[in-house]
Formats: structure tokens, sequence, C-alpha cells
């Protein structure tokens, strides 16, 4: 069992930056691939970004690719995800999850723990 809580988000102005965090406890965090996925109202949740257990490999949806940044600590059992060039669409709940696929996954489907999310505002 992964226990994760997110924290970092909040109100801010169109360009302004955001650091999300996500902390786990439970079992081996080095173990697990870990993504954010975000979700705003009326719509589906939507894959933002992944990284692999080592930190070696990390994808992100198009959108965001230029703007965030995803990384972790493992020796912190937390992972980060970097906003800047915020825009008023990247308002929305943002959810980190810990999946057991070794390389990254883009797929909810493949992530077996969730966070309970914090709200993102981007206010144009």
């Amino acid at each position: 069992q992964v226990q994760l809580v997110e924290s970092g988000g909040g109100l801010v102005q169109a360009g302004g930056s955001l650091r999300l965090s996500c902390a786990a406890s439970g079992r081996t965090f080095s173990m697990y691939t870990m993504g954010w996925f975000r979700q705003a109202p009326g719509t589906a949740r939507e894959f933002v970004a992944t990284i692999s257990w080592s930190g070696g490999s990390t994808y992100y949806v198009d959108s965001v690719k230029g703007r965030f940044a995803i990384s972790r600590d493992n020796a912190k059992n937390t992972v980060y995800l970097q906003m800047n060039s915020l825009k008023p669409e990247d308002t929305a709940i943002y959810y980190c999850a810990a999946s057991g696929v070794r390389f990254g996954s883009s797929r909810s489907n493949d992530y077996a723990y969730w966070g309970q999310g914090t709200q993102v505002t981007v206010s144009s």
C-alpha cells in the first residue's frame, strides 16, 4: 500500500509558476513509476507527466512540454511538478499517482495508487 499526499496548489496569475509536491509513504517509493494527472470541471482526467522509478525517463503531454518539469527525490519519497508559464487552461485539480510500471506510463489504468488532489487555479 502506498499513501500519496499532494501539496503546493493555489491561485496564480497567468504566466506565473507553482511547484507541486507529492509525498509518499508506505512501500518502497523508488520501486514505482510516478505520474501527475489533472481534471478540470466537466472534463475527464488527463495525463500530464510521468517519471520512471529511477528518474531517468520522463514524458509529458504535448500541451505542457517546455513549461512543466517532473522530478523525484527517492531519498525524500517525493515527486515534484514544476509548472512555469501557467495558462488559464491549466486550471484543474492535480493528482499524483504511483504505478508498478517501471519506465513511465501515461495510462491512468496503470496507476494503482492516487492522492487526494490539489487545486491549481490560473487567473487571466
